[in-house]
């Protein structure tokens, strides 16, 4: 028995099959079956393979979350470090008030007391615009730790969320599993009753075509690539003599109307 050559890129090659040893009708049958099978065995990999992904876009999402409860406390830490510098640079002030203060008297000239008068008037002034920022300070402050604690119920609530539908992923790569599991054993069933020659051919275009090895022809187009298939090509499909395959996508053909 010959089986056609899987080149993509050439014309249809039909070579004749021994029906003698192979009921050719009960193999495209078979593949029929078989790629129901393997169909639903392609999705659902390929639906696992993107899980990581998933979860990884998740946990990327949510550290992001994090990140900005970072930021929050890393400002409210600044703000309380910029008090704690204006309230040491008040401290500052003051004693320099007070040294100027307690030089007024020992002054001689009028000139002198004048003069000392006017530094520590300035020197008050400093010290009343440093009190003003400590005050300010002091708020920003307390309104940063009103929006920490706002953001850490919220990030609660996110992080439960997370887990959730992390949850919910981790699950269904067990179902996805168990799935693939029950797919095999239906493979195995199926195997036996097809040829090995063909079952190769049919390997091949499955690897090399997306997870699609036979489809149908319907209303003279390969339902794999949607390109025409000339009547006469259809009659030796209805033939059962020959594997026969789509001169565009190489798939093996079959008629899904036809009572195979």
């Amino acid at each position: 028995m010959e089986i056609e050559g899987s080149n993509p890129s050439a014309p249809t090659i039909l070579q004749e099959t021994n029906l003698s040893t192979v009921d050719l009708k009960s193999e495209i049958l078979n593949l029929v079956k078989l790629q129901a099978v393997d169909s639903e065995i392609y999705a659902l990999k390929h639906e696992k393979e993107a899980k990581p992904q998933e979860i990884k876009a998740l946990q990327e999402e949510f550290e992001a979350k994090k990140q900005h409860l970072s930021e929050l406390e890393k400002n409210h830490l600044d703000l309380q470090k910029q008090r704690k510098d204006k309230e040491g640079e008040l401290g500052t002030k003051e004693e320099t008030t007070k040294k100027l203060q307690s030089q007024l008297y020992s002054l001689k000239t009028n000139k002198e007391y004048q003069t000392m008068l006017q530094q520590i008037q300035d020197s008050k002034a400093d010290g009343s615009v440093i009190e003003d920022k400590i005050l300010q300070l002091f708020d920003a402050a307390d309104k940063a730790k009103v929006e920490i604690e706002q953001e850490k119920i919220r990030l609660a609530g996110e992080e439960k969320v997370f887990n959730e539908l992390k949850k919910k992923v981790d699950d269904r790569i067990k179902e996805i599993d168990g799935k693939l599991t029950e797919l095999d054993a239906q493979r195995k069933q199926v195997l036996p009753g097809i040829e090995p020659k063909i079952l190769g051919q049919y390997d091949r275009i499955l690897a090399s075509r997306d997870g699609l090895a036979i489809c149908g022809v319907k209303k003279n187009s390969c339902l794999g690539c949607n390109m025409f298939v000339p009547p006469q090509v259809i009659n030796l499909i209805k033939m059962y003599e020959r594997i026969v395959t789509c001169e565009i996508c190489n798939r093996i053909l079959y008629i899904p109307d036809e009572s195979i």
